[in-house]
Formats: structure tokens, C-alpha cells, sequence
């Protein structure tokens, strides 16, 4: 992944700061997928959410910021493993640039 900085063992950012747009669509495409509008919306809330907390949400918080955020037809665990695949939180931590949502395997 070349188009990407250095990343941690699991695929995470080694240097958050290093995080911008090309960044997270060169990770979603290293897991296969592509970036839409939908993603975008719920990694700028999970951005916006890590800028005020320092925080990067395991799934429940995670699920519930999204449905403060974005409403409750997006925040709900069905919704989010659609946009990020099996463990939604985790997946869109890496991709936004976040560090490893705590209690996430």
C-alpha cells in the first residue's frame, strides 16, 4: 500500500496527523471497497466525535453516536456493518484515521 504512510500491525495509522481523504480511500480500497457519501458522512461524525473526546468508540458507543449524529435509520449495528463490513467500528476508525477503538478485536 503504497499510496498510504506507515501503518501499525493492525492496519491502523502509525501517525494519525498522516490521515487525509486520499489516506482513507487508499485503505478502504485495500480492504476492497470504495468509498461513498454514506462512509464519508459517518467517518466525518466519528472524526468530529474523536476531536472532542479522544476517543475512538468501540461498537455500542459507536452505534449511538451515529444515531445522535445521523439519525436511527444510520445508527443501528444492521446500517453500519453494511458501509464497514463485520466489525463496523473498528473498520471505520481505520479508515477515518482514528486509533484502534478500545475492547475491539
Amino acid at each position: 500500500m503504497s499510496d498510504t504512510p506507515p501503518l501499525d500491525k493492525d492496519g491502523f495509522l502509525a501517525d494519525l496527523s498522516r490521515w487525509d481523504t486520499d489516506v482513507a480511500k487508499a485503505l478502504a480500497a485495500n480492504d476492497g471497497a470504495s468509498l461513498t457519501a454514506a462512509h464519508w458522512e459517518v467517518m466525518h461524525a466519528l472524526r468530529a466525535f474523536y476531536a472532542r473526546t479522544d476517543t475512538a468508540p468501540a461498537m455500542r458507543p459507536f452505534v449511538k453516536l451515529v444515531k445522535t449524529a445521523l439519525g436511527p435509520e444510520k445508527g443501528n449495528s444492521i446500517y453500519l456493518m453494511e458501509l464497514f463490513g463485520e466489525s463496523p467500528a473498528k473498520t471505520a476508525a481505520r479508515w477515518a484515521g482514528l486509533p484502534r477503538p478500545t475492547n475491539c478485536l
